[in-house]
């Protein structure tokens, strides 16, 4: 019954891997909060609620410290502590630096960097006292090479997956995980609203968002340190990045993230 499953936690849950995982945790017997910045998270909590738990949508603007601090809120007033959470909400800006929006290229920070640190620190904290808890972080196969023509999205996944490691060291001992989940190219709105889509990058195929969700949410449940999540394709790409020096990797992420 409802207020007896342990209790989860997903951002960015309206659509794509967000969602995959929500809907991933409920077949597995976890009530959810689920949040995301659009109307659509009160249908995909519809869609979710079918598995049979118990499902708390959240409409919330995470680049503002109003809202993370609004969704944190909205879990510790289910009561139960939280035994999962899936930080996944993410953004990104595609074209030249120079010619784009100030405020966009800052909402990536705030909403990828700013709203992950913040939103970490209040739930891991409660998992340190409760002595339990996993949380999953959303980096990106690009947190390894630095990314023209989309160098904030990238700077700010080399952010995260440096935090997620770095957190995760410090949490070896206090029987809370951090797991880092590294997505290639996915088939999600993240090209379309990034204004990438005339690109190599967003003309070519992409991974399926639910094998995505399922790697990253085995790899969760293992306690992983990290997982490349997707394709072989991908996990090949992943593999290339570690012995291919910078400047080349940095070479191809021009050469497929460049408007055509």
């Amino acid at each position: 019954m409802a207020g007896t499953r342990p209790l989860a936690l997903v951002t960015g849950a309206s659509r794509g891997i967000g969602f995959e995982l929500a809907n991933l945790f409920a077949e597995n017997g976890y009530d959810l909060t689920v949040a995301a910045s659009s109307e659509a998270i009160h249908d995909a909590a519809g869609e979710l609620r079918r598995r049979g738990v118990s499902v708390n949508p959240v409409q919330v603007d995470l680049r503002t410290e109003d809202g993370v601090r609004a969704l944190y809120d909205a879990v510790v007033a289910d009561g139960r502590p939280l035994s999962a959470a899936a930080l996944n909400a993410g953004a990104g800006v595609g074209g030249a630096f120079v010619d784009a929006d100030l405020e966009d290229l800052l909402s990536v920070v705030d909403l990828d960097v700013r709203s992950t640190v913040h939103l970490a620190r209040l739930v891991l904290a409660d998992m340190v006292r409760a002595g339990e808890g996993r949380v999953l972080i959303t980096s990106s196969l690009v947190s390894k090479m630095p990314g023209p023509y989309q160098a904030v999205y990238n700077a700010s996944k080399a952010f995260v997956q440096s935090f997620a490691e770095g957190v995760r060291n410090e949490l070896r001992d206090s029987g809370v995980t951090v797991t880092a989940m590294l997505p290639g190219a996915t088939d999600t709105q993240f090209f379309a609203r990034a204004g990438l889509l005339d690109t190599v990058m967003g003309k070519a195929p992409k991974d399926d968002p639910s094998v995505v969700a399922k790697d990253g949410y085995e790899a969760l449940m293992r306690g992983d340190r990290s997982v490349v999540a997707g394709s072989l394709l991908t996990k090949s790409l992943a593999a290339l990045t570690t012995v291919t020096p910078k400047p080349v990797t940095t070479a191809l992420n021009r050469v497929i993230a460049k408007p055509r």
